[in-house]
């Protein structure tokens, strides 16, 4: 029943293809002899089996695959004994950083439903979150650290398909979402990797002029919003293309729009509001208000799913403060899209935006050789946590505060000021 599922579902095989090899020669950036890891919804093979394709025939030396299963996760949240919540399969992570400390690289494919615990005991949600997020941490770091070469993708499953178009037949959702997808992965046209290539040099040139700039901090206003975000000492601006430890050039998110970089973590001031919905682990978040004082979230509030906020923000010390920083145009394809894609993947290249908790030791100059006590002192954040959310809208004004207190206008009404 699952495989004819899959076969009859609208997506354009051609283009599906497309975004496996970009995903392999782009996103990756695979080497001859390289292995890969791949995780993925066992709703994806059709996927999975032509990125096994592009990848051995760019030489990859043993593709390994890790599959889930919506029924499977539900399954234990709905029969599982109460004390399993607290537990996670430490060793499937443990061997997985091994792997990316053997320079295997990673992939994974996303297209769960995003809503798919929505019905479940949030508490325990909760709990199994962060159990998971604890043993996740050896992997996680070499992620993070930008030790290998990483890269994320999607699928159009079905269940997902229905929450982005739920007013559409199964077969219309799903096909609208592969040519959501495909086009904001810039795989609908044929010259697909000329489309990459091209785009890459317009994120660096962003990052170029941001680097160049070296502004201390970043001022936020709109309505709701009166933000000042310091950056981290030494910070350093990233977009698109980037250079792993390991010497390989990989994207680590297809698509992307953002240039983002490290905030520094006891230097945030003000309040700041959503401009859209975070789509976290089955519950919808809207209208996120929060206020900092020295880089902490001290008051928060939402419409809707303050509880779970809440609970994330009292995840441990780091997850109310900030680890990433990033600016997206509102012009960005994803933006004018009009969809709520339900998807952090997606819905983040869609607006300016801030991530509470884990910082990436990438964006800081000469990062690869800062300890861990260092990137702390330079104000870098660390955390079990990483979510980002979106904070940009046509409203938003932004400038770049300088050493000397000057300032550079950076965004206007949303727009690139340069």
């Amino acid at each position: 029943m699952t495989d004819q599922r899959i076969t009859a579902t609208p997506i354009d095989p051609a283009k599906l293809d497309r975004l496996a090899e970009v995903a392999v020669k782009v996103g990756l950036g695979l080497r001859p002899g390289q292995d890969l890891l791949l995780t993925a919804p066992a709703i994806a093979l059709p996927l999975v089996r032509r990125i096994a394709v592009h990848a051995y025939k760019a030489g990859a030396g043993i593709v390994t695959p890790i599959l889930s299963d919506e029924e499977m996760t539900l399954a234990r949240y709905r029969h599982g004994h109460d004390n399993s919540f607290d537990r996670a399969a430490n060793w499937l992570y443990e061997g997985m950083a091994k792997a990316f400390s053997d320079n295997t690289a990673r992939l994974a494919i996303v297209g769960d439903n995003p809503m798919l615990l929505s019905g479940e005991d949030p508490s325990k949600v909760a709990r199994a979150s962060k159990a998971n997020s604890m043993a996740y941490q050896p992997a996680l770091e070499k992620i993070v650290n930008f030790d290998t070469n990483w890269n994320i993708i999607a699928y159009p499953s079905p269940s997902w398909a229905k929450q982005v178009f739920p007013n559409d037949p199964e077969e219309i959702a799903v096909g609208k979402l592969a040519d959501a997808i495909f086009a904001a992965s810039r795989v609908d046209r044929e010259d697909a990797m000329a489309n990459w290539a091209s785009h890459n040099a317009v994120l660096r040139e962003r990052t170029n002029w941001l680097n160049g700039q070296r502004f201390r901090a970043l001022q936020y206003s709109g309505p709701g919003t009166d933000l000042t975000i310091g950056l981290a000492d030494g910070h350093e601006w990233e977009g698109g293309a980037s250079l792993s430890k390991n010497g390989i050039s990989c994207n680590a998110n297809i698509p992307t729009e953002e240039v983002f970089t490290t905030p520094h973590c006891r230097r945030v001031y003000g309040h700041v509001v959503s401009s859209k919905p975070l789509s976290y682990q089955g519950t919808l978040i809207d209208n996120i208000a929060v206020r900092f004082e020295d880089g902490k979230i001290v008051d928060a509030k939402a419409s809707r799913g303050a509880e779970v906020l809440n609970k994330v923000l009292d995840t441990d010390e780091g997850a109310r403060r900030l680890g990433e920083v990033a600016l997206v145009p509102h012009s960005s394809p994803i933006s004018q899209s009009g969809l709520l894609f339900y998807n952090t993947l997606f819905d983040e290249n869609a607006a300016s935006h801030i991530a509470l908790g884990q910082c990436y030791s990438k964006c800081f100059v000469n990062g690869a050789q800062l300890t861990p006590q260092q990137i702390a002192a330079q104000g870098g954040n660390q955390s079990l946590i990483h979510i980002d959310w979106m904070i940009g809208s046509a409203e938003t004004d932004i400038d770049g505060i300088l050493a000397d207190g000057s300032k550079v206008p950076v965004f206007r009404r949303g727009e690139w000021a340069k």
